[in-house]
């Protein structure tokens, strides 16, 4: 009877800089500690991928952990070793992303000082513990933004995107040199039987791009946030009177 192949096994290792390759946990030492791990656990390796003097802070820059998981993706091993969640990426966000990038291709993931792995029940609790407050940090963090968006469109500075006419100097919205272009529409549609397609191609817009310039609340110094309208801090184009006209006929 011949015996079972063993499952394959890469191992990542990391130090961040010089210093740290010196005085911290070395890369030698995190190889000795992953391999002697592998072996006990049952499996072969396939693989030693180590990135020397790199940063935590993302996985782009760091061409050794790239080149694994494009191995991980076409299943060129089974299970990931680490030897701690922090030489594999400081970035929460990263990490739980990249193991479910990882279950995805059903690669298993270990970290042998945390105690984090996905192969047994006891390491996809630990998982989903971690994921739950990866969740929580998101949900944090779009509230802080949607809380600071909110003040400044309070304040009426909350632009996004310069629409036509205008133009962002210094975060604020000021009128451009092509300002005048938005009355000039305004009023050939108002007063003339010009169709929408028409004037669009004329001012080299879509019928949809004309359609929102003819009823963009902006042009009356106003800003918009999540459906509410205050008065803006920028320079109005147009008067309250013609934009009511022009969207009368655009409903009409």
């Amino acid at each position: 009877m011949t015996d079972q192949p063993k499952p394959l096994a890469a191992i990542y290792i990391r130090v961040s800089t010089e210093d740290q390759a010196k005085h911290g946990i070395s890369l030698q030492a995190q190889e000795e500690a992953l391999k002697n791990y592998c072996k006990a656990l049952g499996y072969e390796i396939f693989k030693i991928y180590r990135d020397e003097g790199r940063s935590g802070k993302d996985l782009e820059h760091r061409p050794e952990m790239v080149k694994m998981l494009q191995d991980a993706e076409l299943r060129k091993f089974q299970s990931i070793f680490i030897y701690k969640l922090d030489r594999f990426s400081r970035s929460l966000m990263d990490l739980i992303t990249t193991i479910e990038r990882l279950k995805e291709w059903g690669i298993d993931f270990v970290s042998l000082q945390d105690k984090i792995e996905t192969t047994s029940a006891s390491g996809k609790l630990m998982f989903h513990i971690i994921s739950a407050f990866a969740e929580f940090e998101r949900n944090v963090t779009s509230e802080r933004t949607r809380f600071t968006m909110k003040s400044k469109f309070q304040n009426g500075g909350l632009i996004t995107k310069a629409p036509l006419g205008y133009k962002i100097i210094n975060k604020e919205l000021i009128p451009a040199e092509n300002s005048f272009i938005v009355q000039e529409i305004y009023q050939a549609f108002l007063n003339s039987d010009i169709s929408l397609t028409q004037l669009s191609k004329k001012y080299n817009l879509s019928v949809n791009g004309l359609k929102k310039v003819l009823a963009n609340e902006t042009y009356l110094g106003k800003v918009k946030f999540g459906g509410e309208i205050a008065q803006g801090k920028h320079q109005s184009l147009l008067s309250q009177e013609l934009f009511d006209k022009v969207r009368g006929k655009l409903k009409g």
